[in-house]
């Protein structure tokens, strides 16, 4: 499809996705101000931090490589990977996309021919078309990257951090995301939010991380110089690892309930 065209074409994704007009003239909602993002801004640092590769430097050089999940290796397709010199457990993760990994929990029962077949079908996938033109990933090299495998108690906790123009506004908790997606959603006093984004919380409340400042305060570090982003991070029995920076989280078409939220939290982003 020819680049003219790609507005018409979001504006009747966005439209199949949300049931709602998207105005892209003036967009005053958060999500209508992600679709803006995705067709019009350009910042270079968006695909390069996209990518789970070179995002690795950049969160060395802000926070600390002691932050960073230990990385076993960095291929160009499936069948350079020497398996067997890999851990009983590890994750391998397509560089350019989401949602484009492999968790092996045991390597002696790891299906490899079904693994290459997905991470095949992964590589050769140009994600920014995927999911609604997020453009911003068009640029990325497709490649495998394996990192150690996180262990933990059969759930593990994502702590995300939604942040503008380099101030963090909300965290949430992603649970069960295999069993029954819950996310719940707090500021940064610990007071559940008025409103939900996609996934319903989760009925008990979880505690406030002891550390929940020193994320802020790394997520801040990470997220400044951009109109929005969300800064995961993995809270491994008080030990903060980071996940990965996501520019246009959910595509921007995630439901926010009330919807008057959407709008509340599109004031808070004002758009280059």
């Amino acid at each position: 499809m020819p680049p003219f065209l790609y507005p018409l074409d979001l504006k009747r994704w966005y439209k199949k996705c949300t049931g709602r007009r998207l105005n892209l003239k003036n967009p005053k909602t958060f999500s209508e101000k992600l679709q803006w993002l995705k067709l019009y801004y350009r910042n270079p640092k968006m695909s390069r931090y996209s990518d789970k590769y070179l995002v690795r430097k950049y969160v060395a050089s802000q926070i600390g490589a002691e932050y960073l999940v230990p990385m076993l290796g960095l291929w160009n397709s499936f069948d350079e990977i020497d398996l067997d010199s890999l851990p009983n457990k590890f994750v391998l993760k397509a560089t350019h996309g989401s949602k484009m990994n492999i968790i092996v929990e045991d390597k002696e029962h790891f299906d490899r021919a079904d693994a290459r077949k997905k991470m095949n079908q992964y590589l050769k996938t140009n994600f920014a078309f995927s999911f609604g033109y997020q453009l911003h990933y068009s640029p990325i090299r497709p490649r495998i990257i394996a990192e150690e495998y996180i262990e933990n108690d059969g759930d593990l906790l994502d702590y995300k951090i939604l942040a503008f123009h380099g101030k963090a506004a909300y965290i949430w908790i992603d649970s069960g995301r295999y069993t029954g997606h819950h996310r719940n959603i707090y500021d940064f006093d610990w007071k559940p939010a008025p409103f939900t984004i996609e996934f319903p919380k989760r009925e008990e409340e979880f505690p406030r991380p002891e550390n929940l400042e020193k994320m802020k305060e790394l997520a801040e570090r990470l997220a400044k110089g951009f109109p929005a982003v969300r800064v995961d991070f993995y809270n491994q029995n008080g030990k903060i690892l980071f996940g990965e920076l996501t520019f246009t989280t959910g595509s921007g078409q995630e439901k926010i309930v009330p919807y008057r939220y959407d709008r509340i939290l599109g004031d808070m982003m004002k758009l280059p």
